[in-house]
């Protein structure tokens, strides 16, 4: 091998790999729910005899990272690795419990995090140099969801204090649909409002002038004053119509947390459906008006469509947004996975935090991937 085939990512992600898993603590053995506990390296954790696979799949996938070639036997290696670091953590945290009072935990930490995310990022860097098409891309995502999500439903991670906050809150998934419920309700009035003011503000240079610098403030104002400046008038409207409080429009819960994120949907919508709209070439549209297409015909059959991957850009940055938002909506009543986020901070529980937090991330990225799939098959990249 010469210096020409050292791939700098793949090595350097290796290296980080190798760091993360070997010299950060992997775990933390705590003798209750909140109290701090004891840090195990990865080797401390279980024996070697239990670490071998995964120690084995490390070296070959550090080693095969360092080179540009063999980028499938990477991946496969990377995906080995992954779900192998999974259970390995699954089985010591039983273990470790086996020997601990009852009231102990076991809490993942930095080493995993990490670890993880330089496996995450391995996985990646294969995709881009194995130029997966879109479809590709998503069926690998699922792949990886999948078995995780097998990993998880077989019990094999329910010694970890992650699983056990899971197991000991019984409306988590009347949680997950009241967050899917905020993130994407807020975003069909916007689609509805947004889209046919993005094609206003095309064909109006006055509307644009008047309309972008409005929500651009509204995109400027912290989420926390947004809901504080929306609990004032929507109190005072479910004081005065009783009617509107038995709707559900109050100063707190989901009606202020609905509106305000419906506000910062908004800007990404219109713009992106004005610039869509503005990339077209002049030329097709004549041609389209030299064909005999009516307005509405030109609008829904060639405009639309050739703005179509703009627009759904700025839905991506939408939805992620809004999911990421939801979470703060939580101080106001909104629900959502926010709840378990700001109780964990309340009663410095790491790992309820960490319940609200991480499938909020995953829901985010799940949605970003899809919404990347319909873009690039709209443009034209097939699998």
């Amino acid at each position: 091998m010469t210096f020409s085939n050292l791939d700098k990512v793949g090595s350097t992600l290796g290296v980080a790999l190798l760091l993360s898993l070997l010299a950060l603590p992997l775990v933390s053995l705590q003798p209750n729910r909140i109290m701090p506990g004891e840090s195990l390296k990865l080797l401390d954790a279980a024996s070697l005899a239990t670490l071998a696979p995964l120690l084995i799949l490390l070296a070959l996938t550090s080693l095969i990272s360092l080179f540009k070639t063999a980028i499938p036997t990477r991946m496969l290696l990377t995906l080995a690795t992954l779900i192998t670091l999974m259970y390995i953590v699954g089985f010591s945290a039983s273990l470790l419990l086996m020997e601990a009072n009852p009231l102990a935990r076991i809490s993942l930490n930095g080493g995993f995090w990490l670890a993880f995310f330089w496996l995450v990022l391995l996985i990646t860097d294969a995709t881009i140099k194995l130029a997966l098409g879109p479809l590709s891309r998503l069926a690998l995502v699922a792949l990886i969801m999948g078995s995780l999500l097998l990993l998880l439903a077989s019990g094999h991670w329910d010694s970890l204090s992650l699983l056990q906050e899971y197991h000991n809150q019984i409306n988590f998934w009347d949680q997950a649909v009241r967050h899917l419920q905020l993130a994407l309700g807020s975003i069909v009035p916007a689609v509805l409002i947004g889209i046919p003011l993005g094609v206003r503000c095309h064909r109006s240079a006055r509307l644009k002038a008047a309309l972008f610098p409005v929500l651009n403030i509204l995109q400027t104002i912290p989420s926390l004053a947004m809901f504080g400046l929306l609990m004032i008038p929507l109190s005072m409207l479910a004081t005065g119509y009783p009617i509107l409080a038995e709707l559900g429009i109050r100063g707190i819960g989901a009606a202020p947390a609905v509106i305000a994120l419906f506000f910062y949907s908004l800007l990404p919508i219109v713009s992106n459906t004005a610039l869509g709209f503005d990339q077209i070439d002049a030329s097709v549209r004549d041609a389209a008006t030299g064909m005999g297409m009516s307005h509405n015909q030109r609008l829904w059959q060639l405009e639309f469509p050739l703005a179509l991957p703009v627009i759904l850009t700025g839905l991506r940055v939408v939805v992620t947004m809004n999911i990421g938002l939801v979470a703060v909506a939580a101080l106001v009543g909104g629900g959502g996975f926010g709840t378990y986020i700001f109780q964990g901070l309340g009663q410095t529980a790491t790992d309820l935090v960490l319940l609200g937090a991480v499938p909020t991330l995953i829901l985010a990225f799940l949605f970003a991937m899809v919404i990347d799939t319909l873009i690039a098959l709209q443009r034209g990249n097939k699998a």
